[in-house]
């Protein structure tokens, strides 16, 4: 399979995609052949995480810049830009937000906030402490925070067994929904959003088809975006539910995915 003409932005999920998350880093072919590769090919490399930018793995942040991945779709869609230009961003309204909090505090749930570069939790707690520290270590404490900051998601911190009891409590109503990224914490966000949300948004900016875009991923908060890209690929340690969604399933992130699928795909 040749796709090399076809595909004119490969966008790709950061935790156990981009990023190795059990060894703190990014894969040497990642700097070494698939950046350099797909500049060379006009290609265009692109983040699209859940993560916010403050939150990004410092493993990273050097290659985010025009020579590297020069477009970021973050906060799962909802704060997008390219080339430090803001191409769309959907922040929360302070009412909606202060419902949510009240519906939590019902129901004796911590929560926090995500800006584009802070995670501010309600409370630390031990669910907090098991969940936010790898993927924001010096994340603040201010139940207060939303008041003065432009809020793109909230964080609840739940198990999956509380799971129905929160639902049934009404507290997503038609406009908000949950997506599970730990076993102890969900994001909410609006229903509308989503990585394939921010994906359309950037590629509508550059004149890009869809058809014309790739995407890696691994997760459950992937599969918008893999439903929605002209060419989708699961990495092999990704989700079952992901992989049965993609075009093509490629190796584990230690086994260098990426690059594999780049090649036996013909992108570079």
């Amino acid at each position: 399979m040749n796709l090399e003409n076809q595909i004119k932005i490969v966008f790709f999920d950061i935790d156990d995609t981009l990023y190795y998350k059990k060894e703190t880093r990014i894969p040497e072919s990642i700097i070494n052949d698939v950046l350099p590769k797909l500049k060379a090919k006009g290609i265009i490399p692109a983040i699209a995480t859940g993560r916010c930018f403050g939150a990004f793995p410092k493993p990273l942040r050097p290659l985010v810049n025009d020579n590297g991945f020069e477009l970021l779709v973050t906060i799962n869609g909802q704060y997008n830009q390219y080339k430090n230009q803001v191409i769309s961003k959907y922040p929360m309204t302070t009412e909606r937000i202060e419902e949510v909090i009240e519906q939590l505090k019902a129901l004796n749930i911590e929560y926090a906030f995500v800006s584009n570069e802070w995670i501010a939790v309600s409370k630390d707690t031990p669910e907090v402490q098991r969940s936010v520290p790898p993927i924001q270590e010096n994340y603040l404490v201010d139940p207060d925070f939303y008041k003065h900051n432009d809020i793109m998601q909230m964080l609840a911190f739940y198990p999956q067994s509380q799971a129905e009891e929160v639902l049934n409590s009404g507290i997503f109503s038609d406009d908000l929904k949950e997506v599970r990224w730990h076993a102890d914490a969900v994001d909410i966000l609006v229903k509308a959003n989503s990585k394939a949300k921010g994906i359309s948004d950037v590629l509508q900016h550059l004149n890009i088809d869809m058809k014309n875009a790739m995407a890696f991923g691994d997760g459950l908060n992937d599969l918008e975006m893999m439903k929605s890209v002209g060419l989708g690929v699961a990495m092999g340690n990704g989700e079952p539910q992901l992989k049965e969604l993609a075009d093509f399933v490629t190796k584990n992130i230690e086994q260098d995915g990426i690059l594999f699928a780049l090649q036996e795909l013909g992108i570079v």
